[in-house]
């Protein structure tokens, strides 16, 4: 094993908003707040545990040319609609990124705009 994928930092206006916002949709817990005004979340394990922790940093906007990656989240205790209208109630909306209509999955955005798409199949809970 060469490495394994273990936070993602997230660009952000408002790192506590945010980190919120996440913290709501995967069942995590703020591990962290930095100096800086980063938060990190993660699992109740913590930073290297079986899950990667998400970073959220205070930028005064987005970088150019906008995401290069985004998030995929798969329900884990409620089907795939069900799950999606939990996110919509937290603050996601519909994002419309050149998808067909088809698709297994829905693609979403935060309330910062940062897209990310909710997978149909369900995963067991860490």
């Amino acid at each position: 094993m060469a490495c394994r994928f273990s936070e993602l930092v997230v660009d952000s206006r408002d790192p506590e908003a945010l980190a919120a916002f996440w913290a709501e949709v995967l069942g995590y817990e703020v591990l962290c707040r930095e100096e800086d005004g980063s938060v990190e979340i993660g699992p109740v394990l913590g930073f290297g545990g079986p899950a990667p922790t998400l970073v959220f940093a205070p930028v005064a906007e987005p970088a150019p040319g906008g995401a290069r990656l985004h998030v995929d989240v798969s329900p884990t205790d409620r089907d795939q609609d069900a799950e999606l209208q939990r996110l919509l109630a937290l603050g996601a909306t519909r994002a419309d990124v050149g998808q067909s209509g088809t698709e297994s999955w829905y693609v979403l955005a935060d309330p910062e705009g940062n897209v990310f798409c909710l997978l149909r199949r369900r995963l067991d809970p860490l």
